[in-house]
């Protein structure tokens, strides 16, 4: 029996049976893009390191009435990557998209001469190589749907160089260079490749933002509010459906104009 408080899918849902691996999908912008995703109509596995919070999240969207499932993982450990893959697809009965949402960053307001190399091998192993390494685990299921679609999370300061954040910037750039490369390598594959790339939004990890960096975002936009999460779904949504099935290798800017790309 459905649940008298079920949240079903839009009459025309844009993901209707799509079956989408989210990646840091326990709080911020991973869960939204989860929860809207669900409201599309697709089923989600939804992975996070977080084990007691992503099994939160999941109970959250299971109690309206969404088809989510959790899988923890560490997007730092191949093993994982490749562990959280399978289950995804096991669990799931097979995978049209994948969203590389997860993410560290290096703490911002430290210039080049104070990042540490251990932060920065962190930043550039979870960032790049997990983003790497969880498509190559989810390309045969993606091949296999016969319309696999990926959506890289990437970054506008990455697009304007912001200072103080070097590591973090020049890992979103390589996610956009990934992105034009993958595109072209999995055409062939009928997978199409995207990223998407958000403003400061107001999630839990920004905190750390000094205030006149966001006091800069919020006045240099052409839209000036501030940034949530659910001004970023929209167009994941978008990537991962029909709409966009002859759009790859592209970078959509989502910040309110605050980079005109």
């Amino acid at each position: 029996m459905t649940p008298a408080n079920a949240s079903h899918p839009a009459p025309c849902a844009l993901l209707q049976g799509r079956r989408i691996l989210v990646t840091g999908a326990a709080r911020g912008l991973g869960f939204a893009f989860a929860r809207a995703l669900c409201e599309q109509g697709a089923q989600v596995a939804m992975a996070d390191l977080r084990e007691e919070l992503l099994l939160q999240s999941v109970a959250a969207l299971k109690a309206d009435g969404h088809a989510a499932v959790g899988a923890v993982v560490d997007v730092n450990d191949p093993a994982a990557i490749e562990r959280c893959a399978a289950q995804a697809v096991r669990e799931l009965g097979g995978l049209d998209g994948l969203v590389n949402n997860a993410a560290v960053t290096d703490s911002g307001g430290r210039g080049m001469d104070d990042i540490e190399i251990a932060k920065w091998d962190q930043v550039m192993n979870v960032n790049v190589r997990g983003t790497w390494l969880m498509t190559r685990a989810c390309r045969a299921a993606l091949r296999d749907s016969g319309r696999g679609a990926i959506v890289n999370l990437a970054s506008d300061t990455a697009l304007w160089g912001a200072p103080n954040l070097l590591a973090y910037v020049a890992s979103k750039g390589a996610v956009i260079a990934m992105t034009h490369s993958l595109a072209r390598e999995l055409g062939g594959d009928h997978i199409t490749v995207n990223a998407i790339a958000p403003g400061l939004v107001q999630v839990e990890a920004t905190q750390y933002v000094p205030e006149a960096r966001h006091r800069h975002y919020l006045e240099q936009r052409a839209i000036q509010r501030e940034q949530m999460p659910e001004d970023v779904s929209g167009a994941v949504v978008y990537a991962l459906s029909d709409l966009a099935r002859f759009v790859t290798g592209q970078v959509l800017a989502v910040n309110g104009g605050f980079v005109m790309h």
